[in-house]
């Protein structure tokens, strides 16, 4: 068994190896967008992403507590049956910076992501299917937090 820091050390070392003979997905090398995770509103944050205004849809369902007993670790979800999901986007509305994950599908995945956040306080979390058409799709919950997780 090796040490977290061996595995570490070998996950750069294969992902240098794929970005030097150019198999490394492009999309990977460009997901991180500073200035939509540094977003401190929901607006903001699409405009940084470039998409456009979201739409509320059945087709999107969100998988999230009612309450998180301790907001360091909310586990959220989301799926749908939709073909043609670009990325799926999790915000929540009152923390610092609300986009907290953004993940790039191609169709040879199934839209169907779960993760976990934290919560610095009772929010609406949005998830959020972005369409190869360019519409964006949306669901939200309340999430009620009894333990801030965020710090202060």
């Amino acid at each position: 068994m090796g040490t977290r820091r061996e595995t570490l050390k070998q996950s750069a070392v294969v992902a240098g190896l794929l970005c030097a003979t150019g198999l490394f997905p492009q999309y990977a090398l460009a997901a991180y967008n500073k200035g939509a995770f540094e977003a401190k509103n929901l607006s903001d944050s699409f405009s940084a992403l470039g998409v456009g205004a979201p739409v509320e849809s059945k087709s999107v369902v969100i998988q999230a507590p009612d309450i998180a007993e301790n907001g360091a670790v909310v586990p959220i979800g989301a799926t749908t049956t939709l073909s043609g999901v670009k990325q799926i986007l999790f915000l929540v509305e009152k923390n610092p910076t609300v986009l907290i994950a953004v993940f790039n599908l191609s169709d040879s995945v199934d839209a169907a992501i779960a993760t976990r956040t934290k919560m610095g306080q009772s929010s609406d979390v949005y998830a959020v299917a972005v369409m190869n058409d360019g519409k964006v799709l949306f669901a939200k919950k309340e999430v009620k937090v009894t333990l801030g997780g965020c710090g202060g």
